[in-house]
């Protein structure tokens, strides 16, 4: 079946489940709400996005909370361990409401659903659960709420191993008006041995250049003027297809978009990242001037340890070639500390790395053991060494990144506003291109407009500004 076949099918469901939403009014009095929970990634953040989209389309209402919800779900994230804990923890109290509402259905999906150790557990802990699925087969949820309401089935489990089929032509209820992401490629192949992903989101699948340009100018044309390119490992974009393309050739057809105003993606192996997207970044008016390269670690052993396919000096050269062919650019890392046999040694090597690299933000974590990945089973550094080499390495991030952003003050940046501030009454925040938060005075007429602003303030990870 083709995906255009497959479409047409989920769209037949979602005018099915209009009929199922409807009984429910007559029984509840009221049109059934639903509550979409998001765990993990922007990846997943899409996945909701579509999941609402389907449950408005269908008939729902949606609501922030559960107490009043007649339909939950959540959309699980399996990074790490404890991600997993509280999903099991929020079921017992999704089991509370469930007795309190007759007409409440629960349903899991997402990455964690991928594992059959966590399915096995669900069916035997967790029999008050009515509908799991995985990664693979989201698109289907249309048909599989059809099926939950209207089967006396019980617990309806649909997990795939894999799938070829790409079905991204369903609705979606975007967070914000004025910016999405946009899926152009699943799953990965590169099986770092910390991580889960490739396991349960599979191998690289890349979509159709065309399908991918459609969509962009379909959002462009309802309001959008920033859009982020999602994937595992972008870099790798275009392997596979019966017309292979690469990642930088998408970007410059992409920047050809009339009314696109920005272009971000996310996540970037080092090991993959071309001269050739250099060059398209360093000439481009519209990609924004961040990047997120993950380092993980500065050590060549426990980058060989995690099997990253990349040094240390390879990577320090590659962020220094990108820092002088793409001027003004922000990168930003992400950085595992206490990975099994890590030394002292080998932190060493990391905080230098952050300081030669000046990283304008690196999202710094402890090593999570994950079950069923390579690392799991090395030998575990002792908690109180990592948190002690932890806060060596956040206390250099934290200074290196103040230095580094704090090199803009004075100067006039356009920053898209994104939304009120919570924290400071009658002021809002936006994104300069290179991803720095900027906090000016202005009130909600402002969310979804470019703004030049005099960064006047600088607060280590962000600014405050005025409007020029």
């Amino acid at each position: 079946m083709t995906s255009s076949n497959e479409s047409i099918r989920q769209h037949e469901y979602i005018e099915k489940l209009k009929e199922v939403t409807a009984d429910l009014c007559k029984k509840t009095g009221h049109v059934p709400k639903a509550n979409v929970t998001t765990f993990g990634c922007q990846m997943n953040a899409k996945d909701s996005e579509k999941l609402k989209g389907i449950l408005v389309s269908g008939g729902f209402d949606l609501t922030e909370s559960e107490d009043d919800a007649d339909f939950v779900i959540m959309n699980t994230c399996t990074i790490r361990d404890n991600a997993d804990q509280k999903v099991y923890g929020h079921l017992g109290v999704l089991n509370h409401l469930k007795k309190k509402n007759k007409f409440l259905k629960i349903a899991l999906c997402g990455c964690m659903m991928q594992e059959k150790t966590v399915i096995d557990k669900i069916r035997e802990s967790y029999r008050f659960v009515d509908l799991i699925f995985g990664t693979h087969n989201i698109y289907k949820f249309a048909e599989l709420l059809y099926r939950m309401y209207t089967e006396d089935a019980g617990m309806i489990i649909d997990i795939w191993d894999s799938t070829p089929e790409i079905v991204e032509d369903l609705p979606a209820v975007r967070k914000y008006p004025f910016k999405s992401g946009v899926n152009i490629m699943f799953g990965c192949n590169n099986f770092c041995t910390y991580c889960i992903v490739p396991y349960v989101r599979g191998r690289e699948r890349s979509r159709e250049p065309e399908e991918i340009i459609k969509e962009i100018k379909d959002l462009v044309d309802d309001g959008c003027i920033e859009i982020m390119l999602l994937g595992q490992n972008v870099n790798s974009y275009g392997k596979g297809l019966s017309q292979e393309i690469t990642f930088a050739e998408l970007l410059r057809r992409i920047e050809e978009i009339e009314g696109l105003e920005r272009i971000r993606f996310m996540t970037s192996h080092p090991k993959d990242l071309s001269d050739e997207l250099i060059d398209v970044m360093a000439s481009s008016k519209k990609i924004c001037k961040h990047l997120h390269l993950p380092l993980q670690s500065g050590s060549t052993k426990i980058l060989t340890a995690m099997n990253r396919r990349y040094t240390k000096e390879s990577y320090l050269a590659l962020a220094h070639k990108i820092r002088e062919r793409v001027p003004g650019i922000a990168l930003s890392t992400d950085i595992i500390v206490g990975f099994p046999g890590e030394t002292k040694e080998d932190v060493d090597d990391t905080i230098e790395v952050i300081k030669e690299c000046g990283f304008e933000n690196a999202f710094t974590f402890i090593y999570s053991k994950r079950t069923g990945t390579p690392a799991a089973s090395m030998e575990q550094c002792e908690e109180r060494f990592v948190k002690e080499q932890f806060d060596r390495v956040l206390k250099t991030v934290q200074e290196t990144a103040a230095t580094k952003v704090g090199s803009l003050l004075g100067s006039v940046q356009t920053i898209l506003v994104e939304e009120i501030n919570e924290h400071k009454e009658g002021y809002v925040s936006g994104r300069m291109s290179n991803n720095i938060t900027v906090h000016i005075k202005g009130d909600g007429s402002y969310i979804g407009k470019l703004v030049d602003v005099k960064l006047t303030e600088s607060k280590g990870f962000y600014y405050f500004g005025e409007e020029v």
